[in-house]
């Protein structure tokens, strides 16, 4: 039985690099969302084994509708892959860049596009779409003249359309971060890197409090991130990612900052992946068993 991963877009976008880069020697059934919140959905509903979504992203920052569909969710982070996003400004064959009137792509990569594509304003439209692979391939089906996409190269081979200009994100070195999910937490061996979500008082020094106990147990802080509370005007909830050497030692920081927050959430222990090794499931065999059997 093959495992089923919901993404957001379709075969070839980068979702389904990041699917193949984490689970090469897996046989994979992709799920295709046309949102975060679909795949999201298709776990709920058991449509899906696994999520694999975008979380942050050198240029654009932090994803943070994604953290809160984690969060809402009640989801597990099992594991995690970096991959380099390289844009390309892709059209139907025998067309060139001064023919373009409209550029459409995912929201997200035209913002990481966005000194380029100021350049091609206002003589073209910017229209924001479903997903890069998505309007690439609109582009091939309807035989739209005049319109570009922008994606990765894989998307111009695969759709069989004429690359016009080549890396055109506004910091080259371009790195996305992306999380896989489950219903179910993994086991712990040899996790060192977990996410949590808490949520302070308005004591003066609360935050400082936290970051103290941190590093009182030398527990390496690697990220931060605010984010409003719905429906509390000025409250804010924090999402952080942290390092650690001792899973058991882990485990006691939860409980002392269990204590010193008003609610404190782990959003999942995982194996930080900066080399990007491919997700083991054998690591799991309990969340994955009936695909580990059909092996």
């Amino acid at each position: 039985m093959s495992l089923r991963i919901a993404i957001q877009g379709i075969e070839s976008s980068f979702h389904d690099l990041a699917v193949q880069q984490l689970f090469p020697d897996t046989e994979i059934t992709l799920v295709p969302c046309t949102s975060f919140k679909k795949v999201t959905i298709a776990l709920e509903q058991n449509k899906a084994d696994l999520g694999v979504i975008a979380i942050e992203n050198t240029i654009a920052g932090s994803i943070l509708p994604n953290y809160q569909l984690i969060d809402d969710g009640d989801f597990q982070i099992l594991g995690e892959t970096f991959l380099t996003i390289d844009m390309y400004m892709m059209a139907l064959a025998g067309q060139s860049i001064h023919d373009i009137d409209e550029v459409h792509s995912h929201p997200v990569a035209l913002q990481q596009c966005s000194e380029y594509l100021l350049k091609l304003q206002p003589h073209c439209k910017i229209i924001e779409g479903k997903d890069t692979a998505s309007e690439a391939q609109k582009i091939k089906q309807l035989g739209l003249k005049n319109v570009a996409a922008i994606a990765g190269k894989q998307v111009a081979e695969k759709y069989g359309l004429t690359i016009l200009d080549r890396k055109i994100q506004t910091i080259k070195e371009n790195k996305t971060r992306f999380v896989v999910l489950s219903k179910n937490a993994g086991k712990s061996d040899g996790y060192n890197k977990a996410s949590l979500r808490f949520e302070l008082g308005h004591e003066i020094g609360s935050l400082s409090n936290v970051l103290q106990i941190l590093n009182t147990f030398n527990i390496n802080l690697t990220k931060i991130q605010s984010f409003p509370i719905e429906g509390q005007p000025w409250q804010y909830s924090f999402f952080i990612d942290v390092l650690f050497e001792d899973y058991e030692l882990f485990q006691e920081v939860i409980t002392v900052l269990t204590k010193a927050v008003l609610k404190l959430k782990v959003l999942g222990a995982y194996k930080q992946n900066l080399s990007n090794q491919p997700y083991n499931i054998s690591d799991n065999k309990e969340l994955f068993q009936e695909v580990i059997i059909a092996d």
